[in-house]
């Protein structure tokens, strides 16, 4: 996830666009570490949004720390597990299992040779470390347009959990709906005109815990021409605070629609995210590669240990 070079933001929406633009789940982990200013009497929905959406901003800049963690996203076809690092040149990504069994030999050389050609051509490296920047690009237009999209009104208040915020802080959440005066500045902010739901903003830390958006109209991009998102589609993400940083915990998405009038999109996806560990920010994409397979060979290590001591205990 590279979106501001080492950890999660809460993408929000642009999750949809992320659907449409093909982007890695690396894409989105760049935005959500730090720790924002608080001010528990800070009540006003707009600005609650609106501190929130500068916090999330806030963390994209400067020096950001590296991690390395795992994602297991399942759809109907079943589930895939992956390990992410994050480089100064771009996410690695190492897929380690598929409905929660183990590569075999075969599928890890596929595996493997998919990465080093990364490694054996810088071109093909900076074309992938290009593309995470544009999603971090989309996804910061659609965070800076968040105050203004939508017209909120509060519904109530939760308590942090596991997966969702920071444990035993107030969130508070604001129900949304498009602003009729808002007119989106270019395709990417388009989508933000057809989505209504809620979000849970962190009242102690000014983050967002939780956005829950449903598209409750067809929404097309440069005038239907370039594709669109069928009524109904709908998207969940979950941000925590985990180990003094913020991270997105998880993703579902759930969307139908065409792209180009010609390739029809379903999406249909829950991803969840966990065992985030701090690695060295100057490691290069063939290191971060390495680490992945010492990591990858540890698990299974652990796995095998753990299976004979279940039948030594039968």
């Amino acid at each position: 996830m590279i979106l501001r070079g080492a950890s999660f933001i809460l993408a929000l929406c642009a999750l949809v666009l992320f659907a449409l633009y093909s982007a890695t789940p690396s894409s989105l982990a760049q935005t959500s570490r730090s720790a924002p200013e608080t001010d528990t009497n800070h009540r006003d929905p707009i600005d609650l949004v609106r501190k929130a959406a500068q916090n999330e901003l806030k963390a994209n800049q400067g020096v950001s720390e590296h991690f390395m963690f795992r994602g297991v996203k399942t759809t109907p076809k079943g589930s895939t597990t992956k390990l992410y690092a994050e480089t100064k040149e771009g996410s690695a990504g190492l897929v380690i299992a598929y409905d929660g069994k183990s590569l075999s030999s075969d599928q890890q050389k596929v595996e493997q040779a998919r990465l080093q050609r990364f490694i054996d051509n810088p071109d093909q490296l900076r074309k992938k470390r290009a593309q995470e920047r544009e999603d971090a690009d989309r996804t910061m237009r659609i965070m800076r347009a968040l105050p203004d999209a939508f017209l909120y009104e509060e519904a109530g208040e939760e308590k942090g959990s596991q997966g969702i915020g920071h444990p035993g802080d107030p969130l508070v959440k604001l129900k949304f709906r498009p602003n009729p005066k808002y007119n989106p500045p270019s395709r990417v902010e388009e989508v933000l005109t057809g989505i209504q739901g809620h979000i849970l903003v962190d009242a102690v830390h000014f983050r967002i815990a939780a956005i829950d958006g449903t598209l409750f109209k067809q929404v097309g991009f440069g005038w239907g021409i370039l594709g669109h998102l069928d009524k109904g589609g709908r998207f969940v993400v979950h941000q925590e605070y985990v180990n003094g940083v913020w991270e997105i915990s998880s993703m579902t998405l759930h969307f139908t629609g065409r792209i180009l009038l010609l390739k029809s999109l379903n999406i249909d996806s829950t991803e969840i995210y966990s065992d985030f560990k701090r690695i060295p920010n100057d490691l290069t994409f063939a290191q971060a590669v390495q680490l992945l397979k010492k990591e990858e060979a540890s698990l299974a290590e652990n796995n095998t240990s753990g299976n004979l001591a279940e039948k030594h205990n039968r």
